[in-house]
Order: C-alpha cells, then sequence, then structure tokens
C-alpha cells in the first residue's frame, strides 16, 4: 500500500467498546494470526487499566498501542500495524503519540519489550537496548529504554 496524497490518519484514545474491539481485532491479526502467540495469551490482566489508542488510516482500523505505568515508567504495549500497511511511518506515530500521552500524565522514562527483529526500528526512535534477549510468547525480544525530554 503505497502513501497518497490524500491518506488521512487519525489517533484517537480507545474509550468506547467499539473502539476497543476495533483494537483488539488488530492485535489479534498481527500477534495471534501471523506471529502466533497463543490466542488465549493476547489478552491480559491490563486490557482495561492501560491507555490504548487506534490508528485509522481514511477511517479504517490499522494500528493501535497501548502504555501503563510501570515501576514509575511508561510501559509501551501492544504497539502493531496491519501488514499492508506498514513502511508508512504508523508505528513511529504510534510510538510518538503513547510518549506524548505518557509525559502528559507526568511520566519521564519509558520502556518496551522490543522484539529483537524490530530493535533497528525503537534504536531509530530513541531507545536503548537495557537487557540481553529473552523469550516472551516464543518470540525474541529486549527490554528497551528512553528518556521522555
Amino acid at each position: 500500500m503505497k502513501e497518497r496524497q490524500t491518506d488521512m490518519i487519525e489517533i484517537r484514545v480507545v474509550e468506547t467498546e467499539e473502539d476497543y474491539r476495533l483494537s483488539y481485532a488488530i492485535r489479534t491479526e498481527v500477534f495471534v494470526v501471523e506471529q502466533k502467540v497463543a490466542a488465549d495469551r493476547e489478552a491480559d490482566q491490563y486490557e482495561r487499566t492501560a491507555e490504548s489508542l487506534l490508528v485509522l488510516l481514511d477511517g479504517r482500523p490499522v494500528g493501535t498501542g497501548r502504555w501503563r505505568v510501570d515501576n514509575g515508567m511508561a510501559k509501551l504495549e501492544r504497539v502493531c500495524v496491519l501488514r499492508e500497511c506498514r513502511g508508512l511511518g504508523i508505528g513511529q506515530m504510534i510510538i510518538r503519540a503513547l510518549e506524548d500521552r505518557a509525559r502528559q500524565a507526568g511520566v519521564s522514562r519509558a520502556k518496551l519489550h522490543g522484539q529483537t527483529h524490530a530493535e533497528a526500528f525503537y534504536t531509530g526512535l530513541g531507545y536503548q537496548p537495557s537487557s540481553g534477549a529473552f523469550m516472551e510468547e516464543g518470540i525474541e525480544h529486549r527490554l528497551m529504554v528512553r528518556e521522555l525530554d
């Protein structure tokens, strides 16, 4: 999918049940279908307490992510973009929007468990590896952290 001049991107906080359903459907497509994470492992105890964002491209839900405070840091989680919409900068927009929400809440550091194949993406956004590789849901990850300026 190529970006066109008419592409309109909207990022909004998930506040309705419908937006939650759309966000969860994107996560299911990316993590369960594409990456083979067990379906019963996708939902967790933070579903309703973490703040989620939903990204729409020309009105179509295409990306999502969430954040919560964990040990005084913003923990960015469940960041994903539908395969056909990758490469348009949507993932970067999600990360920056999550960071902005954390800053607004007074949080000054962020962390995430980045899949190692996406490490260059995260380092390009200012995240630094802070652990060795570890397995999470059968996928190699690394803890990455960043100061929120």
